[in-house]
């Protein structure tokens, strides 16, 4: 049977690094039926919406989406498509692995990192407005219920996969009741899993201690907006966001994206590298039982990688994106 996926080509690079994922979904033999719809500016010419009904129906529908990048104007313009469907389908998780991929230059050779991310609210979710002209407050809201849960999945995912260790990040030194009700959440979800370590960092001292000894972290769970800047410096370890997957995670509806932008000055030059969406895929797969093909999607990555001689030129070679695309589908 095949599986019925909503797909999000995006803008700028994103179309590039769509077609070149779902070549190699394709490639692994596992059956797919694509519900193909844009998002963003190109929809809003369309339709009049950023986010169409018909989009919003399609995720109900096949509960599994795959994104490439959408541009998010900067200072103004429509919201962050990512925010708007991460609340719209309680995508409360943002899963972000982090590991070194062969032959990528990067100053740590044993990076394996998982990065959990509360998805829903803090900070992040942008609820803002002008006071008075030339003040603006922004609302930093956190809960008990979503701290509990992204706390429960961090600590799930740690028992099943043989993880030794749990650190939650905060500023609860600063802000003692918003980053206070984390930690306090977090320490109770904690206490249910016996053989797990579990510890605390303040962001600002995580941060350096990232970028000098990565090696004592194992799973790290953060409120949205730390999470955000946390999961991006964690991607510096190992290559950049260029070679990072990741995927935001409701209890029934998945929605797996490339976590980098979309690069217009190099749309359409056939030079993007597609990496972070091809590793996003393998996440959904995973998540759709696929789990063989996951396996073998990331073995090819790592082969043609490790071979050296096809990489596109973020990653120091000269391959278009269609020829580095056709090697990992040779390689499958």
């Amino acid at each position: 049977m095949a599986h019925r996926i909503t797909l999000i080509p995006g803008d700028g690079i994103g179309p590039e690094v769509t077609g070149a994922t779902v070549r190699i979904l394709e490639a692994t033999g596992v059956k797919f039926e694509w519900e193909t719809f844009q998002a963003g500016a190109e929809a809003f010419a369309k339709y009049k919406e950023y986010i169409p009904k018909e989009l919003n129906d399609s995720i109900e529908r096949t509960r599994v989406g795959l994104k490439g990048p959408v541009t998010t104007p900067i200072g103004g313009g429509f919201s962050s498509i990512n925010v708007e469907l991460r609340k719209r389908f309680e995508l409360f998780a943002n899963f972000r692995p982090v590991r070194n991929l062969p032959h990528i230059p990067t100053r740590y050779p044993d990076i394996d990192l998982i990065v959990v991310r509360e998805n829903t609210e803090g900070l992040y979710s942008g609820i803002e407005h002008e006071v008075v002209p030339g003040v603006v407050e922004s609302l930093k809201i956190i809960t008990e219920k979503a701290s509990t849960r992204i706390a429960h999945f961090a600590f799930q995912h740690a028992r099943k996969h043989a993880r030794k260790k749990v650190t939650s990040i905060h500023k609860a030194n600063i802000m003692k009741l918003s980053d206070g009700l984390f930690i306090d959440s977090v320490r109770r979800a904690a206490r249910e899993y016996i053989g797990i370590t579990y510890e605390e960092r303040i962001v600002d001292a995580a941060c350096m201690q990232l970028v000098m000894y990565p090696e004592q972290f194992d799973v790290l769970v953060l409120p949205n907006l730390y999470g955000d800047i946390v999961s991006d410096l964690c991607a510096g370890l190992v290559g950049g966001l260029g070679v990072v997957g990741a995927a935001n995670l409701g209890t029934e509806i998945g929605v797996f994206e490339a976590v980098h932008g979309s690069a217009p000055d190099l749309a359409g030059r056939g030079v993007a590298n597609p990496t972070a969406l091809i590793l996003s895929a393998a996440l959904m797969l995973d998540r759709l039982g696929e789990s063989a093909a996951a396996d073998r999607v990331r073995g090819a990555v790592e082969t043609v990688l490790r071979q050296g001689e096809i990489r596109t030129g973020d990653l120091g070679g000269h391959a278009t994106t269609s020829e580095y695309t056709a090697a990992l589908c040779a390689e499958l």
